[in-house]
C-alpha cells in the first residue's frame, strides 16, 4: 500500500515546492491539496467537523497553481486533489487546467473530487446544494469528453456545448484517474458508474473490510470490474497497525495529513511518519 500526505497550503504554510521534494527523498507516494475557493462571512452553514471552522480553510491556494509548483520541483512524486469541488467549477476551464497539469508534469496527477458541504459557497459560484451530485456527475462526463475527442460536445441539464477543440490532452490515457470522496451508498453507485477509485474519509468511522466488501457488492451489481477501481483512504491514521488492517483489506493507498504549519514543523512530522513506509 503506498503512503502519501495531504495538506491545506496555505499562505503561511510550507510551499508546496520546498514540500514536494522532501516528501519524495523520504519515499512518500503523493501529495494531495484540497480546495475551497473562499469561505462566505455569513458562516451560515456550520463546519462539518464542529466546534469553529479552521483557520486554513479560507486560506487555502488554487490546487492546480499550488500542485504545479510541486510538480516542478519533483520527478517522481504523485500529484492529486484531495478533493476539487467540481459543482463549482466551469468544467471547460477544469479540463484545460487538469489536462496541462498531468502533461506537463509527465502523467502524474490524480483527480480527486467531491460535491462539497458549503452551501453558500456553492451558491456564490451558481451552483444548487440538492442538485450538486447531478451537476458534478455531468461535469465529469464533459471533462472526459473534452479529454478523450478530438471535437468534444456534451448535452445535459446542466452542462450544454456544442463540438469543441481543446488541447493539450493529458499525459494518462484515456484520462488521469477520477476518484470520489464520500461515503455513503450514493457515492459507491458513482463511483463504480462514472469514477475510476474511490476516496473515503477515515474519520468518518471507516472500517476498511466492510467498506470494501460494500464496494465489491455495488461494483458487482452494476457489472464493474474491482480491479479496474482503486481506494485511497483520506485522513488515515498514522498508526502502523490501522494501516496494516487497510494493506490486508485491499485498500492502495492511504493519505496522511500534515498540519497548515511551517517548514521546521512539517519536516519533523514527515520523519515520523516517513517509518510508515513499507
Amino acid at each position: 500500500m503506498d503512503i502519501g500526505v495531504f495538506i491545506f497550503a496555505t499562505d503561511y504554510s510550507i510551499r508546496t515546492d520546498e514540500l514536494a521534494p522532501e516528501l519524495e527523498a523520504r519515499g512518500f507516494d503523493s501529495l494531495f491539496l484540497p480546495e475551497h475557493t473562499h469561505i462566505p462571512a455569513s458562516r451560515r452553514t456550520p463546519f462539518p467537523g464542529g466546534g469553529d471552522l479552521p483557520k486554513h480553510y479560507s486560506h487555502t491556494h488554487d490546487p492546480f497553481v499550488a500542485l504545479s509548483f510541486a510538480a516542478r520541483a519533483t520527478t517522481t512524486l504523485k500529484l492529486g486533489t484531495g478533493i476539487c469541488l467540481v459543482p463549482q467549477r466551469d468544467p471547460i476551464v477544469t479540463a484545460k487546467s487538469i489536462a496541462s497539469l498531468d502533461l506537463l508534469s509527465g502523467g502524474r496527477f490524480i483527480f480527486g473530487m467531491g460535491g462539497g458541504w458549503n452551501v453558500e459557497e456553492m451558491e456564490n459560484h451558481g451552483a444548487d446544494y440538492k442538485t450538486r451530485f447531478k451537476l458534478l456527475r455531468e461535469n465529469v462526463l464533459a471533462m472526459k469528453a473534452i479529454w478523450t475527442e478530438e471535437n468534444a460536445e456534451f448535452h445535459g441539464e446542466f452542462v450544454d456545448f456544442d463540438p469543441v477543440w481543446s488541447w493539450p490532452k493529458p499525459a494518462q490515457q484515456p484520462h488521469p484517474p477520477i476518484v470520489l470522496g464520500g461515503e455513503t451508498d450514493h457515492t459507491l453507485r458513482r463511483v463504480v458508474a462514472f469514477c475510476d477509485g474511490w476516496f473515503p474519509r477515515a474519520n468518518f468511522a471507516f472500517d476498511p473490510n466492510e467498506g470494501m466488501a460494500r464496494l465489491r457488492r455495488m461494483a458487482e451489481a452494476n457489472g464493474r470490474d474491482m480491479s479496474t477501481l482503486s481506494v485511497t483512504v483520506f485522513r488515515a491514521p498514522a498508526d502502523a497497525a490501522v494501516l496494516d488492517g487497510y494493506r490486508e483489506a485491499g485498500i492502495g493507498r492511504a493519505l496522511l495529513e500534515l498540519p497548515s504549519a511551517d517548514r521546521d514543523t512539517v519536516l519533523p512530522l514527515l520523519d515520523q511518519h516517513a517509518r510508515l513506509i513499507g
